[in-house]
């Protein structure tokens, strides 16, 4: 595609949309808001769904986050959503990417299509009340959490980080307040103790997804907001955005915990650890070092004394607090792609490994508590 072309299709949310250009009189309008790769697969069920013989429902329009650089050339592009529409042929005039969804051109736009619901995955926008006015049915949301456990804009991370040994994903009005609208349905999972964020995410959208294709006749007929059952907010808890600065890798707590932060930080930001390269003349070279899968270790001889990491079992072992170790096995150094533990260790060649002292840092929304 001519990226002129593109570009001017996607930075246009001015035009005028009718309804009659937009979807056939017999199937209710629905509009879909999402950005990333995940949201792209509620799309593509939504399209599935909507195609099928006895769908009362169509995808009247798309609503995503502006184009942005991405890769190595900083091209502009456009969010997974958006390109996942146009690769499936859906009309370009009908992709909306507002700056804010509270834009008047926008809603204006929005208002004419008249839809009687809009669904949101992982869309990454505030929605004011001139926007949840619109639908006439209403807006839900996919949230990947057991609501109102972990509100906010990373609820799979700080799942994860916390250990949970199980959660799951909710399909909820959307209200103004943070993720707090009445549960339509949920589905609990259990969590194992080596999966990852992406794949966590992944999984808990998969689920979520399913959801909203089963609840979509009562979401359309009304019953939905009859059976939907409001969150108990004394029960809540946040899930405040993740920052670059949390990704250094504190050695004063314990493994497990280390261990459930690289499972959560995967992805992005990562996490990382400072460590002192000590040559064979005793000179000594800091390397900052990213840490890309690791394990609690099993073995506490393998534990030294004085920040010493050591080598055993194809593993890096870092000291961690109450004689616990860390395993560490794939790291990428500086510059370098990812590597197993042991490349990197005999790519030293006798050098000598130790931690460099990190202060722990506490997300914004909680280090004022």
């Amino acid at each position: 595609m001519n990226s002129t072309l593109m570009l001017r299709r996607f930075c246009c949310c001015n035009a005028t949309v009718t309804p009659s250009s937009a979807v056939s009189s017999q199937k209710k309008p629905l509009v879909f808001l999402g950005s990333p790769e995940v949201s792209a697969t509620v799309l593509d069920s939504l399209f599935n769904a909507s195609s099928k013989p006895d769908s009362t429902f169509e995808v009247a329009a798309i609503v995503t986050q502006p184009p942005a650089r991405r890769g190595r050339g900083k091209k502009l592009m456009p969010s997974p959503v958006a390109q996942h529409a146009l690769d499936r042929g859906f009309p370009s005039d009908l992709i909306f990417t507002p700056e804010r969804a509270g834009e008047e051109a926008f809603l204006h736009s929005l208002k004419a299509l008249q839809p009687d619901l809009c669904v949101t995955a992982a869309y990454g926008n505030i929605l004011p009340t001139k926007f949840l006015n619109i639908p006439s049915m209403g807006t839900v949301n996919i949230h990947p959490s057991l609501l109102p456990l972990y509100r906010g804009a990373a609820p799979v991370q700080r799942a994860l980080q916390d250990g949970v040994k199980e959660t799951g994903v909710s399909l909820a009005f959307t209200i103004r307040a943070l993720d707090a609208g009445p549960i339509i349905a949920s589905k609990t999972l259990e969590v194992d103790d080596h999966i990852k964020a992406p794949e966590l995410l992944d999984l808990l959208f998969s689920e979520g997804t399913k959801l909203l294709i089963h609840e979509l006749p009562s979401l359309f007929d009304g019953a939905a907001k009859e059976k939907a059952e409001p969150q108990d907010d004394s029960k809540a808890t946040l899930a405040p955005k993740i920052t670059p600065e949390e990704s250094w890798l504190c050695f004063d707590e314990e493994a497990s915990v280390l261990h459930n932060k690289v499972r959560a930080f995967a992805g992005w930001p990562g996490t990382r650890a400072k460590v002192i390269v000590i040559g064979t003349k005793n000179d000594q070279d800091i390397l900052d070092l990213k840490v890309i899968t690791t394990r609690v270790s099993s073995h506490r001889n393998h534990v030294t004394e004085e920040d010493e990491i050591t080598f055993a079992n194809g593993a890096l072992v870092f000291p961690c607090a109450r004689s616990s170790g860390l395993e560490v096995l794939e790291v990428q150094p500086p510059g370098k792609k990812v590597m197993p533990a042991a490349a990197f260790w005999n790519g030293l060649r006798g050098q000598k490994l130790k931690i460099v002292k990190m202060e722990r840092v506490l997300p914004a929304a909680m280090s004022t508590l």
